[in-house]
């Protein structure tokens, strides 16, 4: 039996050039690089760094913490001061915030100076008046660097001393400054909210998003609104019948039930409405009762507000009690005034908020976690994910600044709730991060991503300032299950972006990656634990309601994130999470096409092997066959150990090539090395399209095409189904009777023949040799291809 589809991808794909094209090794350029870092500074034993931030490079800083000054001159004709505190070494210089008429001011600022930049001896501390025209020197000190201890955490922090202020000379001035100073890591606890050399150009409003910082996503809630009844309602048109709907809105969010079938005014909807909340929760749930008048105009008969802090919270399947709430309505009074009046109508429901669900705000495919959303039902954790964000290098240019090309690159990485982002490493095209983050692991098939970022808000502003957005420069997935556990996994990973001019690598990015389990046990039983919380499979949603949600959810997550401080913007929670994975793309469905027949290749291949066997071209393996397949058939108690035997020995065999490195971004299964400009510029275009008339004319015509050979594969299937049921519908008499009595004799046939000589007989026919062969198709197949289907029924 030939189908349709199968000429049509006979036709259109040629097999051998598929499994060409999916094992041929991606461009050497985007390769997946191993490399040897010199992590933890290379000490393995006697250094209590190792055993917390050992998973990337040492960078050494001088840290400069001013904390405060006391009994300052008096340098203006008020008998006060303006202090502040200028720390130089060499040519990079830090200065604290200055306070006005102030002689025992309070700072309580840290200075970091990197130690690869430093070509100085000496560090100068200097306290200064700040003047109109110029500042006043009030003192300073000196450090020799020779001489500024070290500390390694988790020592406890070095105390400040008071130190005199002195002239350059080194006399004695009046008035003492408290600082201290030492040499230290980017462990140590104030690297975050240090001020760096390397950010010296930055403006003091711009400090604030250069800093690494910890965030963590909203607590997401399914928001279940069951809308059962509603009575006693007040139309203002007594004389027509009331065709009443309720309308839910949680911030943005809006729902709508369907026109009630009873239209009285004692309305029946019994129907679910589902939201995504998030704690803690701001807003209420508005309900109104709307009645539609005309066409497109509805009145109001009544409205509630349910704060979502009283709602009952669910955890498994049990249904939870109704409610009555009663519903107010707005009358106007004197055109504009509006006046709340209560009356008796009321509305029946059940709201509760979902915590046996888990709130999906990423793709399945790659979520970084699926617990569920209440703590109660979270199981304890398998083990501990480590990361180390080394460095980058290579970066694409992103921006022009004072007339020269740069990049000011930070990272940002996603695994469950915990995001993380680095600082910013200012005008640099090979920046070095080594900041190290953990996170805990309850499920080991989820995925971490990491994305690099160039920052464009350094001058603060923010979005006011010309609505800048941080450029995308590239990201990497990591699936934990494909790690083994406790290797340290050290990779450069090509940082890929599709532009609509095609695939560009736009750097590389460094990281150490370690997963620990703390119970391989464990870990081995969540394998055979659905994927998903158990809610999911007994009372699962709709694939429209999960979509609709998950679009709910990535808004949510993404306006929480942007009112943090500094903010973790829109575009980068978007592109982190996928948002628009679900649009439209030939690029994406030749690929998902072609991973579909690379599927389907191992099967073709059997196929051909069978039919090699069964053609005899090579007799030794085809006698061979015969003798297996007359054991088995002797001994069919030996046909599922056998099976299972294979399988083991196939895994065996295939342990000597088993990946030594983590998956990355394929350029070639993503088909995005050779896709045509004219996809690309449509998988980049608005939805709704902003494109001129004549290019979305020659688009809808070639999806036409698609989906014309589409239609006829589905076609084609259908044809094949319904001659099967014809078989017995005797819409062909004659051949229904022919297969009706053909069953009777294969019956009173297999009833008197045992089934190991019917077995025997039907391999060995099959397996004849190709003289006894025709060229013909069979006569079962010849039957099965003259029965009706149909098609001719249809217009």
């Amino acid at each position: 039996m030939q189908l349709t589809e199968v000429k049509l991808l006979a036709s259109n794909t040629d097999l051998s050039l598929i499994n060409k094209m999916m094992q041929r090794p991606p461009h050497e350029d985007f390769s997946l690089k191993e490399t040897k870092p010199h992590l933890g500074g290379g000490k393995v034993t006697g250094d209590k760094l190792t055993s917390t931030y050992d998973l990337v490079e040492q960078m050494q800083y001088l840290y400069v913490r001013v904390v405060k000054a006391k009994d300052l001159p008096a340098k203006d004709v008020t008998g006060s001061c303006d202090p502040y505190v200028e720390v130089r070494m060499g040519n990079y210089k830090g200065t604290t915030r200055h306070f006005e008429k102030k002689t025992n001011p309070e700072w309580n600022q840290v200075f970091a100076f990197s130690k690869d930049r430093i070509q100085a001896t000496m560090l100068e501390v200097t306290v200064k008046d700040k003047d109109v025209m110029k500042d006043d020197i009030m003192g300073g000190v000196l450090f020799d660097l020779n001489e500024v201890p070290k500390r390694v955490p988790p020592d406890s922090p070095l105390a400040p001393q008071w130190y005199r202020l002195a002239d350059r000379k080194g006399d004695k001035l009046k008035g003492e400054l408290m600082l201290a100073v030492w040499w230290g890591t980017q462990a140590d606890e104030a690297f975050p909210e240090a001020w760096h050399s390397d950010a010296a150009a930055v403006s003091a409003d711009g400090l604030a998003s250069i800093r690494s910082k910890v965030y963590l996503s909203p607590k997401l809630w399914y928001l279940r609104v069951n809308v059962i009844e509603a009575q006693d309602l007040m139309p203002n048109d007594k004389t027509r019948f009331p065709e009443v709907f309720v309308k839910a809105i949680l911030g943005n969010q809006a729902l709508r039930t369907r026109v009630s079938m009873s239209k009285t005014i004692n309305p029946l909807w019994n129907e679910d409405l589902m939201f995504v909340a998030a704690e803690p929760f701001e807003e209420p749930l508005i309900l109104s009762v709307e009645d539609r008048v005309a066409p497109n105009k509805d009145e109001v008969l009544g409205r509630c507000a349910i704060p979502l802090q009283y709602v009952d919270r669910r955890l498994d399947h049990k249904a939870v009690n109704t409610r009555w709430f009663n519903l107010e309505k707005h009358v106007m009074i004197e055109g504009e005034k509006k006046k709340e009046v209560k009356f008796a109508s009321r509305i029946h429901m059940r709201v509760c908020l979902e915590g046996g669900y888990h709130v999906l705000d990423e793709s399945t495919h790659y979520s970084s976690d699926l617990r569920p959303t209440a703590k109660q039902l979270w199981k304890n954790s398998i083990g501990v994910l480590e990361v180390g964000i080394l460095s980058a290098h290579g970066l694409s240019p992103m921006k022009t600044k004072d007339g020269r090309a740069t990049t000011d690159a930070y990272c940002v990485a996603k695994y469950g709730t915990k995001w993380v982002r680095t600082r910013t490493i200012i005008d640099s095209f090979m920046p070095k991060w080594n900041e190290q983050y953990t996170w805990e692991v309850f499920d080991p098939c989820t995925v971490i991503t990491i994305g690099v970022f160039d920052n464009c808000h350094l001058q603060g502003g923010g979005d006011k300032a010309g609505g800048a957005r941080d450029s995308r420069i590239g990201k990497v997935r990591i699936r934990l299950s494909t790690l083994e556990t406790d290797r340290v996994y050290t990779h450069s990973y090509p940082l890929l972006v599709l532009h609509p001019s095609g695939v560009k690598k736009m750097g590389e990015i460094h990281l150490a990656v370690r997963f620990t389990c703390s119970s391989l046990l464990n870990m081995m039983h969540m394998y055979s634990q659905p994927l998903l919380p158990k809610m999911h499979y007994i009372h699962p949603l709709t694939v429209s309601q999960l979509d609709s949600l998950r679009h709910q959810a990535t808004q949510t997550v993404s306006l929480r994130l942007s009112r943090a401080e500094p903010p973790l913007r829109k575009e980068i929670v978007e592109y982190m999470l996928d948002v628009g994975s679900h649009m439209w793309s030939m690029r994406r469905s030749k690929a998902n096409f072609l991973r579909i027949m690379a599927v389907l290749g191992g099967l073709i291949a059997i196929g051909k092997w069978f039919d090699q066997i069964c053609n005899w071209k090579n007799p030794i393996t085809t006698v061979l066959i015969h003798i297996l397949f007359l054991i088995l058939v002797l001994y069919p108690e030996l046909i599922l150990p056998t099976i299972f035997l294979y399988l083991f020995l196939i895994g065996v065999w295939y342990y000597r090539w088993k990946p030594r490195n983590p998956p990355h971004m394929d350029t070639r299964l993503s088909c995005a090395d050779n896709a045509h400009p004219d996809e690309l510029d449509e998988e980049f275009d608005t939805f709704p399209t902003s494109r001129p008339a004549d290019v979305i004319r020659m688009r809808y015509d070639r999806l036409r095409s698609i989906a014309g050979r589409m239609q006829t594969v589905v076609g084609d299937l259908a044809t094949q189904g319904e001659r099967l049921q014809s078989l017995l519908s005797w819409r062909d008499p004659r051949a229904t009777s022919l297969f009706v009595i053909f069953c009777l004799i294969a019956a009173i046939v297999l009833y008197v023949t045992p089934f190991q000589v019917v077995a025997l007989f039907t391999g060995f026919y099959v397996l004849r040799h190709p003289r006894f062969r025709h060229k013909l198709p069979s006569v079962p197949l010849n039957f099965f291809r003259r029965l009706p289907a149909r098609t001719d029924c249809m217009l």
